[in-house]
């Protein structure tokens, strides 16, 4: 009966356990902003450039994070019609950082590359990354052109890749080539 109790007692603690490491396992670099490009344009030496945020884009971002969006110019990538994008972006109550991928007016890829919460790391994923591919932005509404699932006991983690990617779509648009300025890496 003592050899019992202490069977279920090692269980209960391995058990107890393994739910509680997995949180604090999730925190990590996935990919690094290299390795993305690299994986997205196909080529690492691609020199970064930067969009200036115009006040209507400043009002766009506003709409789009639920406030003030910080800085001046977003930094992006490009190679032909392709773009690539690394946002920060908060989940919870520390930032995610997300690469994005847009190819026209379409998500090609989204990515999480870092991952800094304590929950909602399912999000890195492909089954939940694969939904995005191929959407586009709707209306004057600024939505995605169809829902993203969320993930039960990921929802601000979620909502953080959702607003990434209604972003980089809209920034995408904004590329023209009068309005790129070369930036060092």
């Amino acid at each position: 009966m003592r050899r019992v109790r202490l069977r279920l007692l090692i269980f209960a603690v391995f058990f107890a356990a393994g739910f509680a490491i997995p949180p604090a396992m999730a925190r990590g670099v996935y990919l690094t902003p290299q390795e993305f490009l690299q994986q997205s344009l196909g080529s690492s030496d691609h020199v970064s450039q930067a969009l200036w945020l115009e006040e209507v884009d400043k009002l766009r971002a506003r709409e789009i994070f639920k406030r003030e969006y910080p800085g001046f110019r977003v930094r992006y990538w490009q190679e032909g019609e392709t773009t690539a994008w690394i946002f920060d972006e908060i989940g919870k109550t520390r930032s995610i950082t997300f690469g994005v991928v847009v190819e026209g007016k379409q998500i090609k890829n989204i990515r999480v590359l870092q991952f800094r919460e304590s929950r909602g790391s399912e999000i890195r994923h492909p089954f939940f990354t694969q939904q995005f591919i191929g959407l586009s932005l709707k209306g004057q509404s600024g939505g995605l052109s169809q829902s993203v699932d969320g993930i039960t006991g990921a929802t601000l983690s979620v909502r953080a890749a959702i607003r990434v990617a209604r972003f980089a779509l809209y920034l995408s648009g904004r590329t023209a080539p009068n309005q790129q300025v070369a930036m060092d890496d």
